[in-house]
């Protein structure tokens, strides 16, 4: 039996963030590195925007109205957001090299001279190097007032120990495409972090499990109103608490799913918790008998996907495209890939 057949254990991480503050935030995160190791974690996930925060307040804040409190949260999340590489990214390598084990986290990305943000995944290898990052490509409604829409330079999966990790953020799982780019470049451990923790979203990691014959690990922030601090005003524009459940802003509800459709653990809400379950690459490799999306249940000769892969620059320079900074850490392998 080769190290890719035998079974493996997998994480997903369901946490809050110490709210708009990036130190204590990556902190928090090495230290569930660590417990996820201890536990035989090979892969650990962690929640859409978990460092230094996800942008709840674009939801409740009206922009024609309260711009004030827009602006403000905006030039704060800035001077928290994560730079790569930076100190911040050096921590979380250093811990995912002393646990042993390959780490994927939200983060909210600063990147070149300007104010513009990103919806980030950071891949970080058992090594403690960074493999590369994913921004997310769309924006969903009211996100587009916080983060820029990346391209398609950082869609990517990346070859592990384990088999090929790679996966989409929140409701880029809605984007057809996006998913069979996935599929088709081979994706076997699939990880969707998200800010959505609703049932349906729960179908939706079972369906994509489904239908690429992936282990999905679906990881959501869950966290209280109390763990926002009052001082900031966009929290007297949620609405009252009249029940015990009102006081979460959101409650979770990670998942690990089976390739095909089972779920292996979770759902968890209401709760911080770090979830585990045994991944067993020679089932997932038979499940793909009845199906194959990107393989014998394919029709090249009818549909093919081309992703446009070069990074959209800035500035060039004599006609010349400058090297890519905004895409991925390594440089990729081609810039337009067929599949």
């Amino acid at each position: 039996m080769t190290p890719k057949d035998r079974p493996f254990t997998v994480a997903a991480a369901q946490m809050s963030p110490v709210f708009m503050n990036r130190k204590a935030t990556v902190a928090k995160a090495c230290d569930a590195i660590s417990e996820a190791g201890k536990n035989g974690a090979k892969v650990v996930v962690f929640p859409e925007a978990l460092v230094p925060g996800y942008p709840d307040w674009v939801w409740i804040t009206p922009p024609g109205v309260r711009g004030d409190i827009l602006a403000s949260m905006y030039g704060e999340l800035l001077d928290q957001a994560v730079t790569i590489p930076s100190p911040a990214t050096d921590a979380l390598c250093r811990a995912a090299k002393k646990a042993g084990v390959f780490v994927v986290i939200g983060v909210d990305e600063l990147s070149g001279p300007g104010g513009s943000l990103y919806n980030t995944l950071i891949y970080i290898s058992d090594q403690g190097e960074i493999m590369g990052r994913h921004r997310k490509l769309v924006p969903t409604v009211s996100e587009r007032l916080v983060w820029a829409p990346g391209d398609g330079s950082t869609l990517e999966v990346y070859d592990t120990p384990y088999g090929k990790i790679g996966g989409l953020i929140c409701w880029e799982n809605y984007m057809p495409l996006a998913r069979y780019a996935m599929y088709a470049w081979g994706v076997q451990i699939y990880v969707a972090p998200t800010w959505d923790s609703s049932d349906n979203w729960i179908g939706t990691m079972q369906h994509i499990a489904r239908e690429g014959r992936v282990a999905v690990i679906g990881c959501c922030i869950a966290m209280r109103r109390s763990e926002i601090p009052a001082s900031y005003e966009f929290t007297t524009l949620y609405p009252p608490v009249k029940k015990p459940e009102d006081e979460w802003v959101n409650v979770g509800n990670s998942v690990i799913v089976a390739p095909g459709g089972r779920i292996l653990a979770g759902p968890v809400a209401c709760e911080e918790k770090i979830i585990y379950a045994e991944i067993d690459p020679v089932w997932a490799r038979g499940s793909k008998f009845s199906l194959d999306v990107a393989g014998h249940y394919a029709r090249p000769d009818v549909f093919q996907l081309t992703v446009n892969r070069s990074p959209n620059e800035l500035v060039n320079v004599d006609g010349t495209t400058t090297p890519a900074t905004n895409g991925k850490v390594k440089t990729p392998a081609k810039a337009r890939r067929k599949a």
